[in-house]
């Protein structure tokens, strides 16, 4: 055997060829083939030598011991013929004389366990490949022991080794050499790590192997997982596919053959992780395909699940759903008052996206005259005096949002760190056969991920367990009211939420905030449009009110409007002081009407208005100011100028859409898509994978989907529409699947572009369900430049898939002319398929590399 890479193994090749030439020029005959071996080995400091021949081995070694001295290589020579064998030689520099050292097997697994009860990794990571050298896997018990001391150690490095003696036990076909504990305890301690990719590969292995684990110690490692983005994105993905295997009862319960993978089924409390994961890292479209798999495998959803189900639905516009799921929330049983308001601080939400103001200020004054009604109740005073004592003299249940605002862990939960605590040894986690201190790890991580959605409330509050508006449902509904032009019903609803709230002041009411922020935003008309509503409604307002608008009318020189104004305040018995008289003399004289600036100076002089100093001025602004920026108005005016205009029409349309896609009715999907686009509506990423999974889920509409990945990128070049994971995934699937890979590399470019997470592993295995044998063989001597450029789109896609080191398992050389048979193999095949992938990849692009790695195995190395 010689262990070597591709490029040493040409070198190998060429520079025997040139010493055997040399040799029979100069000798007149055929070299010694072993000799010539040997000093190839010793020259080029190859590892291992294996060479057969009827010629004696000490005179083999006492040829080549000059050539082997120079090399700072370790060799292994063994001669078969004659029965005698040396193994371990160590050739150095300084050294006249050849060390022979004998190994045992039995012996080198005996210190792999003595050097991992010492805690010497490294040790004993180079005695297991001193055993891989000579005999191969150590037994079953010291590989699961080497694995295990690995992820004890819960060092990236060893962690990552750990892997790769799976991976290279899997590979070699020792699938019997893998204990399902250990299998189980390397996942969980790569997904503890961060490492979501390997521990996702892992438990993937184990379903195929069908060493199905529980669904309790599954759920552990999905739990750490979605703590990241990348690792939410695959925990959805897992809990999928094995969701897909028990879909429509496809598995029996009661054959005793099928309760181990019964026992893999998916349940509440992994629902639960996945979902809150999806929505911590805005994967909403990926929940909700989990939401639709429940009820095809049976899960049951908890209090949890169903305030998990009602934000997914907000996030994706789904209102009808919410409404339907609103009967179940309210006559579902310990429901805390803190998933009460996330409930409805998901349908409040909605009600604003859908532009459904009516549904939306009903909802709010609903509350508030519920709270009037709990707090002038004899049986809710009791009720709050009991509840402080139970407060007082007993711990606190579940946290709310303020009580989450105040307390220290408050920094932890906003992180979005992964939770990450020593792991468990294996002894402990081996002696756990219920796997209870999992559950326990998982329910602690889901407890987690549901503390930081629940600072994402921001609507509706709760004080002694009643719902009541914020301050940031009025700014949003105040707004959504002026941008519809709506001022009447707005003031409406304003005053109606005075009346049933407590009682304002005069300059101090809701409605005196939103016209001073529409004087500030210069929106004077529907300043004025509510002032003349407050005053039909009989509501007195201030003067400093009047004044504010009167000054701004005269800045912009609106002299019928001032005239309008100053009849108005003098019919609500108004007085204005003298600065908005001096802000109107200075307008009229701006204007050059005299008369009318002297007649407003005799005005003031007959109402004998006190003249205000700057100073007096200048402090009452100041209070003024300060009052304000503690109320209302100072929220209202950044959520105008920052917040940005929804198109309520998108919703409807994107509602429609996805009713017709998920019933499969393409065609009223596409009318529906074309008369959205009429009435002036931009389809955005929630519109397109309703389509594309719509045309997925018939199959066969490749060519549609194509169009519709057009029209995305001219819409991404034009427009403000962005492409997330979400809907480049989908869009890739249905290439692959289809076999159009010039769009899938153009799709995984646009991911890489935008730094997005791939999942190779199924886009591995969906390539080779549908395309196994697709451009394997040698390439057609005439073809069009279509066909080429597929072929090299399919091979720059293996390439990106890293599918090259399948290739690289085994060759076998025969040399014809010198009689000499060589075998190839890989000894650490990890370090060998890093060597050739960036050996061919670093100077190429990957469907150069793959075509050149083609011509040198086709023309030299035929794979067995």
């Amino acid at each position: 055997m010689i262990t070597m890479n591709i490029q040493n193994f040409i070198d190998f090749i060429l520079k025997f060829t040139q010493f055997k030439m040399l040799a029979i020029r100069k000798l007149k005959k055929g070299p010694d083939l072993p000799i010539v071996l040997c000093f190839m080995v010793a020259n080029c400091n190859y590892c291992t030598a294996y060479v057969s021949d009827n010629r004696s081995l000490k005179y083999i070694v006492k040829s080549v011991r000059p050539c082997l001295a120079n090399s700072s290589s370790q060799a292994l020579l063994l001669g078969l013929e004659n029965k005698f064998t040396l193994q371990g030689l160590y050739f150095s520099s300084m050294a006249e004389r050849i060390l022979v050292q004998a190994q045992d097997p039995a012996k080198v697994s005996m210190e792999i366990q003595n050097a991992i009860d010492g805690n010497q990794l490294d040790y004993s990571w180079k005695l297991f490949e001193q055993h891989l050298h000579m005999e191969g896997f150590p037994r079953k018990s010291v590989f699961n022991k080497l694995v295990t001391s690995y992820v004890e150690s819960f060092d990236m490095q060893w962690l990552q080794k750990a892997y790769e003696l799976v991976e290279r036990a899997i590979e070699e076909g020792k699938q019997e050499l893998l204990e399902k504990e250990a299998l189980i305890y390397l996942s969980y301690g790569l997904a503890k790590a961060g490492l979501s990719v390997l521990a996702s590969t892992i438990l993937r292995k184990m379903i195929t192997m069908e060493h199905f684990p529980s669904v309790i110690a599954w759920s552990a490692v999905l739990a750490h997982m979605s703590q990241t983005p990348d690792g939410s994105y695959l925990a959805a993905e897992l809990i999928l596919e094995i969701g897909y295997l028990f879909q429509n009862n496809r598995v029996d319960p009661r054959k005793k053959s099928n309760a181990p993978l019964i026992a893999m089924k998916p349940n509440t409390t992994a629902f639960n992780i996945v979902l809150a994961g999806c929505l911590l890292f805005g994967r909403s479209r990926k929940a909700e395909q989990l939401l639709d798999m429940m009820p095809r495998i049976g899960v049951k959803a908890d209090a949890n699940l169903l305030i998990t189900m009602a934000r997914v639905y907000e996030r994706n516009g789904r209102r009808e759903e919410l409404k339907k799921l609103q009967r179940h929330v309210e006559e579902a049983p310990n429901l805390t008052d803190i998933q009460f308001r996330q409930f409805y601080n998901c349908l409040l939400t909605c009600h604003l996206n859908f532009g459904d103001l009516d549904s939306a200020s009903n909802m709010v004054l609903e509350m508030l005259r519920k709270a009037k009604e709990a707090r002038n109740s004899l049986a809710a005073a009791k009720f709050m005096i009991g509840a402080a004592k139970i407060d007082r003299n007993h711990s606190p249940g579940p946290a709310s949002v303020h009580s989450l605002s105040n307390s220290k862990d408050l920094d932890n939960l906003k992180d979005d760190e992964p939770i990450i605590n020593a792991i468990l040894s294996y002894e402990e986690f081996s002696k756990d056969r219920n796997f209870l201190k999992l559950e326990a790890e998982s329910n602690g991580v889901l407890g987690s991920l549901l503390a930081k959605l629940q600072m994402q409330i921001d609507l509706i509050t709760t004080v002694h367990g009643i719902l009541q508006p914020t301050e940031t449902i009025y700014v949003k509904l105040v707004k959504a009211f002026l941008e519809a032009g709506k001022t009447k019903d707005l003031a409406v609803f304003l005053l109606k939420a005075e009346k049933e709230d407590s009682p304002f002041s005069n300059d101090n009411s809701a409605l005196v905030h939103v016209v001073n922020s529409c004087i500030s935003l210069g929106w004077l008309d529907q300043a004025h449009d509510l002032l003349d509503e407050m005053r039909l409604a009989g509501v007195r307002t201030g003067s400093s009110v009047y004044a504010s608008l009167l000054k701004a009318y005269c800045q912009a020189n609106r002299a019928a409007d001032i005239t309008s104004l100053l009849r108005d305040a003098r019919k609500a018995g108004i007085q204005l002081d003298s600065s908005s008289y001096e802000a109107m003399i200075q307008s009229r004289v701006l204007q050059q009407d005299t008369q009318g600036a002297l007649r407003l100076f005799k005005e003031m002089k007959g109402a004998k208005i006190p003249k205000i100093s700057q100073q007096d001025s200048g402090m009452v602004a100041k209070s003024v100011a300060e009052r304000d920026e503690a109320m209302l108005m100072t929220k209202l005016l950044q959520e105008i100028k920052e917040g940005q205009k929804v198109d309520c029409g998108v919703h409807d349309w994107n509602n429609i859409i996805h009713f017709f896609c998920k019933k499969r009715l393409m065609q009223d999907a596409e009318k529906a898509l074309k008369k959205m686009r009429s009435l002036g509506h931009s389809p955005n990423a929630q519109t397109f994978h309703s389509m594309v999974t719509g045309y997925a889920a018939i199959g066969g509409k490749y060519l549609e989907v194509t169009e519709l990945w057009g029209e995305m990128k001219a819409l991404a070049s034009s427009s403000s529409m962005k492409f997330d994971q979400e809907l480049l995934d989908s869009v890739l699937y249905t290439f692959v699947r289809g076999g159009f890979f010039i769009r899938a590399n153009e799709v995984v470019a646009m991911m890489e572009k935008g730094n997005m997470f791939v999942d190779k592993y199924k886009y591995r295995m969906l390539f080779l369900k549908y395309h196994k044998t697709l451009y394997k063989g040698k390439a057609p001597k005439f073809q069009t430049e279509s066909q080429l450029n597929k072929r090299e789109a399919a091979l720059a896609f293996k390439s990106f898939r890293a599918f090259t080191w399948l290739f690289l398992d085994c060759y076998y050389l025969h040399l014809q002319p010198l009689n000499l048979k060589i075998t190839v193999v890989r000894l650490r095949p990890w370090h060998s398929r890093l060597t050739l992938t960036n050996s061919l990849a670093s100077s190429s692009t990957p469907s150069t590399a793959t075509r050149r790695f083609s011509s040198v195995k086709s023309s030299t190395m035929p794979l067995m």
